[in-house]
């Protein structure tokens, strides 16, 4: 059983994709001399990719004197990840800490993230599993008995809204959240604050009214950032969230206070 596994510093990857860094590039010409399908082509300002052509076969960021392209992800196996969980098993014994499964969505490769916990079970090693809640019932009750802690997402409770920009309904999610709060198991709501998309009070209203109605009493607050913008410029794709910008310190408290005036305890960040 194999899955794809980002080793990238800036986040994860679904598969395994060419990354250049324009501010590193000395465009010195080594890559398109050594790339055997002609993928890149240079002009007075930055490299260009044919992404099309590419085979991701990383002569290129071999090659590359500055390391402004890298191959970013790769395959590997359950066992393979297990054996890197088993260097840190001191850590782990040390700290009570444990492992956190996060993406993308790990509850899209379910197989994969079902056999790591199974591992980690084994190991009796603390497991937290980072989602957004959008997976099918089968996918979430096949793995709640094996997770200690959900990092559960909820980011807009309007359906319609939902859709509007997630492209998909949120019906799924809250009700695998009732499935988990049902089954016993050990949630941390967490609110992406995008401004002017799910920063209102009425979502906010309607997040807390939801968490509380099921026994929650915590809920994290994390402030959207433009970390990723960077990131997609290197991965040749558009950023649809170019033009916004982090939600201001005054902004944060406010939505805080609101959340404790509910009655919830809040945290920033985390």
């Amino acid at each position: 059983m194999r899955c794809w596994w980002c080793h990238n510093p800036e986040g994860q990857i679904s598969a395994p994709e060419l990354m250049y860094r324009q501010k590193k590039c000395i465009k010195c010409s080594e890559c398109i001399k050594n790339c055997p399908n002609q993928a890149l082509s240079l002009d007075t300002r930055k490299l260009s990719v044919n992404r099309k052509v590419c085979s991701l076969c990383g002569e290129c960021a071999k090659k590359c004197p500055s390391e402004a392209l890298s191959i970013v992800g790769r395959e590997t196996s359950v066992e393979e990840v297990i054996r890197e969980v088993d260097r840190d098993s001191a850590f782990y014994e040390e700290s009570e800490g444990g492992i956190t499964l996060s993406g993308g969505e790990p509850l899209l490769q379910i197989e994969f993230t079902n056999a790591i916990l199974d591992e980690c079970k084994k190991r009796n090693i603390h497991t937290a599993v980072d989602t957004c809640g959008y997976a099918s019932r089968k996918a979430i009750e096949r793995i709640q008995n094996k997770v200690d802690l959900f990092l559960y997402d909820l980011k807009i409770m309007n359906d319609v809204k939902h859709r509007k920009y997630t492209g998909k309904s949120n019906r799924q999610i809250l009700e695998n959240f009732k499935t988990l709060v049902k089954n016993g198991n050990d949630l941390l709501v967490r609110f992406p604050v995008i401004p002017r998309i799910n920063d209102d009070k009425d979502n906010v209203k309607k997040i807390a009214n939801f968490i509380l109605s099921h026994g929650m009493e915590h809920i994290c607050l994390l402030p959207y950032h433009r970390a990723g913008i960077e990131k997609y410029r290197s991965l040749g794709r558009g950023y649809s969230l170019n033009s916004l910008k982090a939600p201001s310190e005054q902004k944060l408290n406010s939505i805080k206070e609101q959340f404790e005036a509910s009655g919830l305890i809040v945290k920033i960040g985390g």
